[in-house]
């Protein structure tokens, strides 16, 4: 079995590499070659386990994430939300490798929006905006630059001056793209001017004014993944040109900004697409400059399988990680 640290999965795979593997899970989950069970989770005495499996019909690719929610584990000196994911191979259901969950969720999850963004995204967009800097942020950020060449990106958040420390580290982290990272108070000024909008936050209330939204814009909804979380704008939902899930049965079911929009008949469930349907025809894209396109998500253990044993062939071709 072989054992991928987070440090091991950057050496031997890319944003980009993540992207492309993204935009090939979903088209997969669309056309329903795969198979996702419902999630397992089991309440303990101390905290939560989730198992996640997925299983990729035509290739035969199997695995299932790990994730625990223990609160007090800090005080031990471990993460509060430890995550694994193990790969099977498909020719003896033997695991044969063991990934970091918690870098696979992070990498896949600005992967996939990466995927909306180049698929959505105006070809000259120039300039975005970034609002929350918690786990999943440097992602999202990563992604964004890895398919447009932006000139700006604005970096917004509640705590000042977490945003302001996430601004000083992302500039020397992605120092080789060149691309204008700062800090802004004004949100409102940086939405109304933003080609790209990525919200990535667990807020319960909108975090961004939908009517400074300018015609051609494309907005990401990342973070929001419970029925209780807002973070879109209902006019953004309604007025959008395009609207994409990373997948139906997860948004409908999880996501409360776009759920309450649906329920209050703004939108129905049939102006949705899924992210695979544009895999498989582009046509389905962005069809003018002017269009407001609107992407959610809120995870599939489809991109964690996936991704998974991709990174773990290219690991294995690379000579990286250790054997157990």
């Amino acid at each position: 079995m072989l054992i991928l640290t987070a440090k091991d999965i950057e050496k031997c795979y890319t944003m980009k590499a993540a992207i492309a593997a993204d935009k090939q899970a979903l088209k997969i989950y669309t056309q329903g070659n795969s198979d996702v069970p419902l999630r397992i989770n089991f309440d303990m005495q101390k905290g939560q386990c989730l198992f996640m499996p997925a299983h990729i019909k035509g290739s035969d690719i199997v695995g299932i994430k790990i994730v625990s929610v223990f609160p007090n584990n800090p005080k031990l000196g471990k993460p509060s939300v430890p995550a694994q994911v193990l790969m099977l191979d498909p020719q003896t259901g033997e695991v044969c490798a063991m990934l970091d969950g918690t870098f696979v969720t992070q990498l896949r999850t600005g992967a996939v929006q990466g995927a909306a963004t180049d698929l959505l995204a105006r070809k000259d967009a120039s300039r975005a905006v970034l609002i929350g800097t918690g786990g999943q942020a440097v992602s999202q950020l990563e992604a964004m630059l890895t398919v447009r060449p932006l000139t700006d990106v604005a970096i917004f958040d509640i705590d000042f001056q977490k945003a302001k420390q996430f601004t000083i580290d992302m500039k020397h982290h992605f120092s080789h793209f060149s691309t204008n990272l700062y800090f802004s108070q004004n949100l409102d000024e940086e939405i109304s001017q933003a080609d790209i909008i990525t919200s990535v936050t667990t807020s319960k209330v909108v975090t961004f004014n939908g009517d400074k939204v300018k015609p051609g814009t494309h907005i990401n909804g990342i973070g929001a993944y419970t029925p209780h979380m807002h973070e879109i704008p209902e006019v953004i939902v309604k007025n959008a040109n395009i609207r994409v899930l990373d997948t139906k049965e997860g948004v409908l079911a999880e996501a409360g900004d776009i759920i309450d929009p649906i329920k209050q008949k703004l939108v129905s469930k049939n102006d949705f697409l899924e992210l695979g349907d544009l895999v498989q025809n582009p046509m389905l894209c962005r069809q003018n400059d002017q269009q407001i396109t609107l992407f959610k998500t809120v995870g599939t253990a489809v991109l964690d399988v996936y991704i998974g044993y991709d990174i773990y062939l290219k690991a294995k071709e690379k000579g990286i990680g250790t054997y157990l």
